[in-house]
């Protein structure tokens, strides 16, 4: 994927630098205002590919913000609000808005959006099949085989897996897995990560072993050896 460029419009700092952590992860280039006017500043300096606005910002609100995007541009524009009344939708598709988010979210769902949307308007390369060991992952499909046979793995298993890919030769702690594949407003036992590696070294055979544990911290996806490090089954 060529670098694509996105602005970030959010004035909760917390919130924004997560959902930024996360855009950075999936390889986009992100460009970060706390505010409407800074929001107009950056689409004026960079080379933006698709806008994120929050509607209630100082300065100039997000409807604002669009409104000049649109007098120059078509990006792909989503608005992030708290607001979740009809009208409100209404107002912002009307003045160009491509995808509503309402909060509280997960940003695993908004970096399906911000995907979609990419894809759609032809801004993102095509996805491409990953493959390791024996196992194959059609990310069009959301299909895994194992050795030529196909694994039924749940939704929250896939997007583990592939979050583990992603992330391969890294240490990710439990707080990180479950921010990234349960989403920022998970409030549940950080044991459930444990239960799904159980369940994914099993289904991926001999390459589960490439899910290790890293004592004290969490896990980490070993892409060139599973047999390497520290033992998967500890």
């Amino acid at each position: 994927m060529y670098n694509i460029h996105i602005l970030l419009a959010e004035d909760e700092e917390r919130l924004r630098k997560l959902v930024a952590k996360y855009l950075n992860m999936e390889g986009y280039i992100v460009h970060e205002a706390d505010d409407g006017s800074k929001a107009i500043a950056v689409f004026d300096e960079q080379p933006i590919d698709l806008a994120i606005l929050d509607v209630m910002m100082p300065e100039r609100d997000g409807f604002e913000v669009c409104n000049e995007i649109r007098k120059t541009s078509d990006i792909p524009v989503i608005f992030l609000t708290a607001r979740s009344d009809e009208e409100d939708r209404i107002k912002g598709f009307t003045k160009g808005a491509d995808d509503y988010v309402t909060k509280p979210f997960s940003t695993r769902e908004l970096m399906a959006r911000v995907k979609a949307i990419l894809k759609r308007t032809g801004k993102s390369a095509a996805s491409e099949a990953i493959e390791f060991g024996n196992v194959f992952v059609d990310t069009d499909a959301r299909r895994v085989l194992v050795g030529g046979i196909e694994e039924n793995l749940s939704p929250k298993e896939y997007d583990f897996l592939l979050f583990l890919y992603d992330n391969h030769d890294r240490a990710l702690s439990r707080e990180q897995i479950l921010d990234r594949v349960w989403g920022y407003d998970y409030f549940g036992d950080d044991r459930v990560v444990d239960t799904v590696v159980k369940r994914l070294r099993k289904k991926l055979d001999t390459d589960g072993e490439r899910i290790q544990t890293v004592r004290g911290v969490g896990y980490r996806f070993d892409i060139a050896n599973g047999r390497s490090g520290e033992s998967a089954n500890e």
